[in-house]
């Protein structure tokens, strides 16, 4: 585990589990080793904070790969910060740019490492559900690891767009975690990744009980990509 995120795991997470006790159910689905990737609904930038607390192991996120390359001081702690973590850098113009993404989390999968994604492409606008883009399913695929559904509850409730930080007292945090998804041996060709994804997303759906909405989310202004796939996935 990266020596920043250890530090993070010893005083931001029980930090935040004392001050908001979030419920969580399904950790028997979380494997003990071996690579997985976790894939969830994506409500508030919190929405990585709580994961990152409540799952045992390191957790790599993908992040908008400019975090990595700003100039000055600014620039040089948040590329310290975000390798620290060991976060995946993903470059959002697409082309074989952003496929550099799924370089990187291939190997650290079947290294057995942890890699969180959000299907949805960006947080929800308004708190639905909305239609899953295919590089979860890609990656797993790809990589030969399980995908484990992820739902989480109130998260846009304690940080809703515009505040700094997470805000105790203002929802109940639930994280469920649902059965892993073993799309092994399953073909990469467009139409099989659709149907995985869907399948996906329909897990997520149980979860959260969400309204789904089965098209693309809008892209959101400014919106923080962390843990979000490329674009086109």
């Amino acid at each position: 585990m990266p020596l920043l995120y250890t530090i993070g795991k010893l005083t931001v997470a029980p930090t935040l589990r004392l001050a908001f006790r979030p419920t969580v159910e399904g950790l028997e689905h979380i494997p003990a080793a071996g690579g997985a990737i976790f894939a969830g609904n994506h409500l508030s930038v919190a929405d990585e904070l709580f994961l990152g607390t409540v799952v045992p192991r390191h957790l790599a996120f993908w992040a908008k790969s400019e975090y990595f390359k700003g100039t000055g001081v600014k620039g040089a702690f948040s590329k310290f910060v975000l390798t620290g973590l060991g976060a995946i850098p993903v470059e959002r113009a697409g082309g074989r740019a952003a496929l550099s993404a799924f370089d990187a989390a291939i190997p650290a999968l079947q290294g057995g490492d942890l890699v969180a994604v959000y299907p949805e492409g960006t947080r929800s606008p308004d708190g639905r559900l909305y239609r899953g883009r295919t590089g979860a399913a890609r990656l797993a695929v790809a990589a030969g690891v399980p995908i484990i559904p992820v739902g989480m509850i109130g998260t846009d409730k304690a940080q809703p767009i515009g505040a700094r930080v997470p805000r105790p007292g203002k929802a109940k945090i639930i994280v469920r975690f649902g059965k892993p998804l073993d799309f092994t041996g399953r073909p990469d060709d467009r139409t099989s990744l659709r149907e995985m994804t869907d399948e996906l997303m329909s897990e997520i759906q149980k979860l959260t009980g969400q309204e789904y909405v089965p098209r693309y989310a809008p892209p959101r202004a400014n919106a923080p990509v962390a843990g979000e796939p490329p674009a086109g996935a």
